[in-house]
């Protein structure tokens, strides 16, 4: 095997250096995340802040969680970055008149409306981070954000949680999807590994035996789009494919993404049951199987397809970057798990599809969005707006998977 192919292969010396150096890469390039206030900048090309830009909640959240990941990882500053990031979860983008936290500041300084279940999602995600790595706050900020999610978020009788409220609490929307019950599973699997409350993860069992069923009856092709009665809506932004956060279709990515998720949940949840678990584990192979069917290389080019329609012909060419990072992790995660090989080789084959075309080699960090020739554009994703899903792809393939990746990498750093 050549010094380049050993580069891409799975439990290989040169690939564990190709990641440390790629991950290294990532969190210089994202030192200068924080306002005055706290708030994440949105980041360009460069890594330079787009100061005219909104500041986000869930940028915020992903910045604290990656940058709590490098003070397992040894690297210069982050504890400071980690700090920077609570202030404004704690401070600015918190509504201290009616809980919870906005979904952002606008560039001087006003709220932007409404109140994300996808965003306090990632509050929690971050907190719990920001604990393992014992960051002042931390803690009141992970206690106020599971009581806050608890009360206006999670439907104990659905077994699911809503999508979206007005900024005073007073008015929920009638949309529900998956997207923010996915990033829920995982702050939920967050949070019941930093504070052992396992009410968490058998919430996480819940949606997740929801999304099992409807995949199921769908081919495996998860739909997104729901109304409040939990009816799927299969044609929700059909005269808007590309929409940011409500695609029309299926989302392959998203598909790669809950397979991770779902195996990481069973793990944990039946440690001494491998049968109840392996029931889990098909589900998240037959759901990672059908995405790279539709989107891997389905257009004459490399790359995995932003979506598809119900048959699974590619509507959305364009390449995002965080599906190739959930593809990396969970044919890693698979191949870990399973011992198959063709996992391991997906896994060769997307290190070097990164490698080629997505990693920024003159800037760092990943180009956020491709077009169907493999181009950069930003249609949908201009910049890089954060680290998160990058990060995460150079750590999950080398971590236990049935942890949560910031408790796992703490114990392989032996902080």
């Amino acid at each position: 095997m050549s010094e380049q192919n050993r580069k891409y292969q799975i439990d290989t010396e040169e690939n564990r250096e190709f990641l440390r150096g790629v991950r290294e890469d990532l969190l210089q390039f994202g030192h200068q995340f924080p306002a005055p206030g706290g708030s994440s900048y949105y980041l360009g090309d460069d890594g330079t802040p787009w100061k005219e830009r909104n500041r986000e909640t869930w940028i915020t959240s992903r910045m604290v969680h990656v940058y709590s990941l490098g003070t397992f990882l040894g690297h210069a500053g982050s504890e400071e970055l980690v700090d920077a990031g609570l202030k404004g979860l704690r401070g600015e983008l918190h509504d201290v008149e009616h809980g919870g936290w906005y979904a952002g500041l606008t560039a001087d300084g006003g709220i932007v409306p409404n109140k994300q279940c996808y965003a306090h999602a990632f509050v929690i995600l971050a907190a719990s981070s920001a604990v393992l790595a014992g960051r002042p706050g931390a803690k009141e900020l992970l206690a106020d954000a599971l009581a806050l999610y608890d009360a206006r978020f999670w439907n104990e009788e659905e077994g699911l949680s809503c999508d979206t409220w007005n900024t005073e609490f007073t008015v929920l929307d009638d949309y529900r999807g998956l997207n923010a019950n996915m990033h829920t599973v995982e702050a939920f699997l967050a949070a019941a590994d930093v504070t052992g409350d396992e009410k968490y993860r058998v919430r996480a069992g819940r949606i997740i035996d929801h999304v099992r069923g409807w995949a199921a009856e769908n081919e495996w092709r998860i739909p997104e789009h729901f109304t409040k009665d939990w009816v799927a809506d299969l044609e929700c932004n059909k005269e808007k494919p590309d929409d940011q956060f409500k695609p029309y279709g299926a989302t392959p990515g998203h598909g790669i993404e809950w397979a991770r998720l779902i195996t990481q949940w069973a793990l944990s949840a039946y440690p001494e049951d491998r049968e109840a678990a392996g029931i889990y584990i098909e589900v998240a192979e037959n759901l990672y199987g059908r995405a790279v069917a539709d989107a891997w290389n389905a257009d004459g080019a490399p790359g995995i397809a932003y979506t598809t329609d119900w048959s699974g012909t590619p509507v959305v060419h364009d390449r995002m970057h965080w599906t190739l990072a959930e593809a990396i992790n969970t044919s890693a995660v698979l191949y870990r798990v399973t011992g198959k090989q063709n996992y391991a080789d997906d896994y060769a084959a997307f290190m070097q599809y990164l490698d080629e075309k997505v990693l920024d080699h003159l800037n760092g960090s990943w180009f956020h969005q491709l077009d169907q020739e493999n181009h950069v554009i930003g249609t949908v994703w201009p910049g890089k707006s954060d680290l998160y899903h990058a990060t995460q792809a150079t750590l999950i393939p080398y971590s236990a998977p049935e942890l949560s990746i910031a408790p796992a990498v703490k114990k392989q750093c032996g902080k």
